[in-house]
This record gives C-alpha cells, sequence and structure tokens, in this order.
C-alpha cells in the first residue's frame, strides 16, 4: 500500500500546527465490469484517527452513493461497490466527519457518539469533551438506522469517557484524549492550550501537567549525572548477560541472548542502520518486518523501540506513529513496547529519564498505550528488560503522569454521577 500523507481532520483548516491529524484516505480500484469495486486498504488508520468504527465510515459512503458496502471486519478489508475516485470519497469522507464527529458548537473532534433511550425512543447525540456540549445529529440520515443497529461498542480499556449511564459511547474523537493536557515543551501554543475547557479540573490538571519537566529532581540524581557514551556503554556492558544485546533488543523477552543473525536481529540493525536514509519511514520499516515474518510479532515492537529512538523520542514519536498503531495490537505488544522504552531510557539515554512522563504522554494520546497497561506497569518493578535498579529509575520518574491518569480517572467518576 502507497504511503498515505497525514491531513487535518478538518481540511478547511490551513494550519501546519493544528494538532487533530489523520491519515489521508487511500482508494484502490479492483475487479471490472458489473464486479468493479473500490477497496479503501486504510480505512481501519482513518477510523481510529476519527474514533469511529471503519464500519459507520463505509456504511455512510454507501448511503451517499447509493452503493452496496460490502465488509470484512476480521480481515480488515472495507469495500464500496463501483468504481470512486479517491477525490470523491474523501468529500465524502468530510462530510461524514462534519455530521458525525464534529461537535456542532466548537468544531472540534473530541467527541463521543452516544445513544441515548428516553421510552420507545432513541436520539444519537455527540459528547464534546472539549467544551462539554452536548450536540444532536441529524437523525433523519440514513446512517442513523445502522447506527441504532450497531450501537457504539464500549470505549476500550482505559480510555476517557466511561460511565454514560443511559447510553452507548463509541470513542473519544479526534484521536487525542480530550481530558489529557499538552505537556508544556511539546511545542502548542496558548491558542491550542485553549482547546480544553477551563474548568477546575483542567487547571488542576495543567498544573500538575507543568511539573512533567526536567528540571525534577530526578533529572539531579547521582545515577545520571554521568552520560558520556563511555558510561553508558559501561553500564551497558555491566549488565550483558542479564538482558542480552541491548543495543538492538536482539535478548529474549526472559532475557536470553539470542542469534545475532535471528529476524529479530537483523531488523534492529536494518532499522538502525538506514532509518536516517532519505525515503525510509513507516511504510519502508513495516515492510522489512513483512519481509522478516515478524511484523505481528511483540518482540519486534521490543526491538523498534531501542533501533529506531533516539535523544528526540518525543517528537519521533510523532513521526513514527501510525508504525506503532498498526503493529502494538495486544496488551503483549503495549508490554513490549513499555519493555523497549526502559532499555533506551534506562540504558542508552539516561538523560531521557525525565522525560519518561513525555514519552508515556505521547504513547497514550496517540492510542498506542492504555491506561490499565500503563498504571500495572508503573506499580510493579520487573527484571524483565533491565535490571531492578533501573527498573525501579525509569517507573520512579513516570510517577507524575500515573498521578495524573488517577486523578483524571476519578474526576471522569465523579462527573458521570451528573449525567
Amino acid at each position: 500500500m502507497a504511503n498515505a500523507g497525514i491531513v487535518n481532520i478538518r481540511r478547511d483548516v490551513d494550519d501546519k500546527f493544528y494538532r487533530y491529524r489523520m491519515p489521508l484516505l487511500l482508494t484502490k480500484i479492483e475487479g471490472k465490469g458489473n464486479g468493479i469495486k473500490t477497496v479503501v486498504p486504510n480505512m481501519s488508520d482513518v477510523a481510529r484517527a476519527l474514533s469511529r468504527p471503519p464500519t459507520y465510515i463505509t456504511k455512510f459512503f454507501g448511503c451517499e452513493l447509493g452503493a452496496q458496502t460490502p465488509f470484512d471486519e476480521k480481515n480488515d478489508r472495507y469495500i464500496v461497490n463501483g468504481a470512486h475516485d479517491a477525490t470523491r470519497l474523501r468529500e465524502l469522507l468530510d462530510a461524514f466527519i462534519d455530521k458525525f464527529v464534529l461537535c456542532r458548537s466548537c468544531k472540534n473532534p473530541e467527541t463521543d457518539l452516544i445513544i441515548l433511550k428516553s421510552g420507545r425512543n432513541e436520539d444519537i447525540v455527540r459528547d464534546c469533551k472539549a467544551c462539554g456540549e452536548r450536540t444532536g445529529i441529524d437523525m433523519r440520515h440514513k446512517l442513523v438506522t445502522f447506527i441504532l443497529k450497531n450501537p457504539p461498542k464500549n470505549q476500550k480499556k482505559g480510555k476517557k469517557g466511561k460511565g454514560e449511564a443511559n447510553g452507548n459511547v463509541a470513542g473519544n474523537g479526534g484521536g487525542v484524549h480530550a481530558s489529557a493536557p499538552a505537556v508544556p515543551g511539546d511545542g502548542q501554543d496558548d491558542e491550542a492550550l485553549g482547546a480544553d475547557s477551563d474548568d477546575e479540573l483542567t487547571k488542576k490538571i495543567k498544573a500538575e501537567a507543568a511539573q512533567l519537566t526536567t528540571e525534577t529532581v530526578l533529572a539531579t540524581e547521582d545515577w545520571s549525572a554521568d552520560t558520556s557514551p563511555e558510561a553508558v556503554q559501561a553500564r551497558i556492558k555491566a549488565l550483558g548477560s542479564q538482558v542480552g544485546a541491548i543495543s538492538l533488543g536482539v535478548g529474549d523477552d526472559d532475557g536470553s541472548d539470542e542469534d545475532a543473525d535471528s529476524p529479530y536481529a537483523q531488523f534492529g540493525r536494518w532499522v538502525d542502520e538506514n532509518k536516517d536514509e532519505e525515503g525510509i519511514g513507516s511504510v519502508q520499516i513495516y515492510k522489512k518486518a513483512e519481509e522478516l515474518g515478524i511484523e505481528k510479532k511483540h518482540k519486534t515492537v521490543l526491538v523498534l523501540m531501542q533501533a529506531l529512538f533516539t535523544q528526540d523520542v518525543e517528537k519521533e514519536i510523532n513521526t513514527y506513529k501510525a508504525l506503532f498503531v498498526k503493529m502494538v495490537t495486544s496488551e503483549k505488544h503495549q508490554k513490549a513496547l513499555l519493555g523497549g522504552m526502559e532499555r533506551l531510557v534506562g540504558l542508552a539515554y539516561p538523560e531521557l529519564i525525565a522525560s519518561v512522563p513525555k514519552i508515556l504522554m505521547a504513547f497514550y494520546q496517540n492510542d498506542i498505550l492504555e491506561e490499565e497497561v500503563i498504571t500495572q506497569w508503573g506499580t510493579h518493578v520487573s527484571k524483565k528488560y533491565v535490571d531492578k535498579e533501573t527498573s525501579k529509575r525509569v517507573r520512579k520518574a513516570s510517577e507524575p503522569f500515573l498521578k495524573w491518569l488517577e486523578e483524571a480517572d476519578d474526576s471522569d467518576e465523579d462527573g458521570s454521577d451528573g449525567e
């Protein structure tokens, strides 16, 4: 599949710093004659960015075009019968976003779809996490019948917005957690910060986030004082047999060494040697993993964390987020990602320890890590990927983010009482 560009969710917003982004919709014409059809190969990626089921978007296309829309969720295949060019489907996607994603009040995509029941009547509303407004949708649209027959599934574990006592909820829109504040130093301006509601909870969370800076006491502890390449290599060597070939993550999950010619070792070396080459991006890296037959393995994520990222990991997460969204598909994958992060910041770049909260925030906001997985990891020291002391230090650095998660969760539960 060709590399899909990234565009603003609201394509009418001509601002390269617009915080809500999605992959550009791709199309592929298959068949001929009466059997011709249009396949949308990246429908799941687009739908994930909008936090709406891919079936809703596919069915919307069918409603607007008067076409049949067969889909196979298990095999991630979404089809619109007939030949339709990408430009037309992108225009229809804009219409879907306007009708079923954007808040009618503030035009923000951070919304949940909720089905409200009153007797025999059912209404669908967009619950905005940015401005707090609930706005209805056009209940006359043909897609409404499909949504009511296929109600939104409850949000996956670890997401905000649960606790709706009177309706089903579909995702947190816009691919960004509405209650998650911008972390200082992440390049967002005051206008972007103003998109969050200014209630007491938001102010409190922003105050907590202000503490997630490099000026934390964690950054001044003696253990991280010497960050010279020689000192780093010495620490890695000292851990030798326990964590295997750490630099490329080729050690097995249980700490044993793995053959240097294994697919994981080859993948790690290839990523490390080619990541800075022109034309090498998420698609090329994923294809290399496919070539080696390890694209679905959780250990591949462990290797990728260490071979791909550098001191600029916070920015690089956004560059490669589509790759991680595609590869991190289970709790086991998420745990491997966290293990790779432990090795990255605990051994290769110990100067990044103080940035652990920002790194976790970036993965969390991009729907790559879930709250429950992060919380469980943060409260259980483990020797699986690094030595016990390094494990403790990385988790200690994560405490501000874990505290933010806990308080935001408590606030959500308190707020549900008034629904």
